[in-house]
């Protein structure tokens, strides 16, 4: 259990160091903010402390790379999100402290938390002041089925630049995301295994996205619950969607647009995957 400064800054640097393992060179965490009176940590330490961890990380990746394997390394951006639980108040802040800290590698906002709870319209102001200060928003969309497309259409009102999971989405929305082009954060294994989509692996919706030309960034969700690496999560689209090794090159390459980190860390990342491609990908040619 996270309840102090040890374990959060331990956790933090675990979940970067996993990624780092499964050869990810770009990773946006999100952590909702919270406060832990117990150990003298309010939300502001709380976001600082993770911070912290993030660039010792980094650090440590200096001191252990060099030369070629330099410019692979794990670049970590963090994105806060928003409880539907929250008050008003709770959002603003969430914000504010993304906003003090963004040039310490905070890119955007998020909207999280038990999919049923409603209504959430009261968080409106918060998400119109994070597009007013230029900061990057994705929300969880239509994870469960719903009687009315209000409250999506209200969350898309929100301006978001990439929606999660997005399972339960009537045709007419649908229809809108396709013409906004905006970006799909599809997680398989956390879809299948709590079984917010029917018919298993095969008939999860990253079929009909991908066949459609949706924006997709395959991601993971909890991979200490689900204990799925994104690698693994690759190889899952492969595996059920017949996805060639150009394919899955053509998938993780247009992820990279989706990306908060800015247009030097896009340029980065794709140089990183490109040079994949054209050295170690030559024998994988379909």
């Amino acid at each position: 259990m996270v309840c102090d400064e040890e374990s959060l800054r331990y956790a933090t640097i675990a979940v970067l160091q996993d990624f780092s393992d499964d050869g990810v060179c770009y990773v946006e965490l999100r952590t909702t903010p919270r406060a832990i009176p117990t150990a003298g940590i309010t939300k502001e330490s709380y976001v600082s402390i993770v911070l912290e961890a993030m660039s010792d990380f980094t650090a440590s990746q200096q001191n252990r790379l060099d030369g070629d394997t330099a410019g692979k390394k794990l670049h970590a951006k963090l994105i806060l999100s928003i409880d539907r639980k929250n008050s008003l108040d709770e959002a603003m802040e969430v914000v504010t402290l993304t906003a003090k800290y963004r040039d310490q590698g905070i890119v955007g906002i998020d909207l999280c938390g038990n999919p049923a709870r409603k209504p959430i319209s009261h968080l409106s102001p918060a998400f119109a002041e994070a597009k007013r200060l230029g900061l990057g928003i994705t929300v969880h969309f239509a994870e469960i089925s719903q009687d009315n497309t209000e409250e999506l259409e209200m969350m898309l009102e929100w301006q978001p630049q990439r929606l999660g999971h997005v399972i339960h989405v009537p045709q007419d929305v649908k229809a809108v995301i396709a013409e906004r082009k905006l970006g799909l954060e599809l997680c398989l294994s956390c879809n299948v295994l709590c079984k917010l989509s029917q018919g298993g692996f095969e008939a999860h919706h990253f079929g009909e996205w991908w066949e459609a030309g949706g924006k997709i960034a395959l991601s993971t969700d909890d991979v200490g619950i689900f204990e799925s690496s994104l690698s693994e999560e690759y190889a899952l689209a492969a595996k059920h969607f017949g996805l060639s090794r150009k394919q899955l090159w053509d998938l993780g390459r247009g992820a990279v647009n989706l990306i908060f980190g800015g247009e030097k860390e896009k340029e980065r990342v794709w140089r990183v995957i490109d040079r994949f491609w054209d050295e170690e990908g030559r024998g994988l040619r379909d």
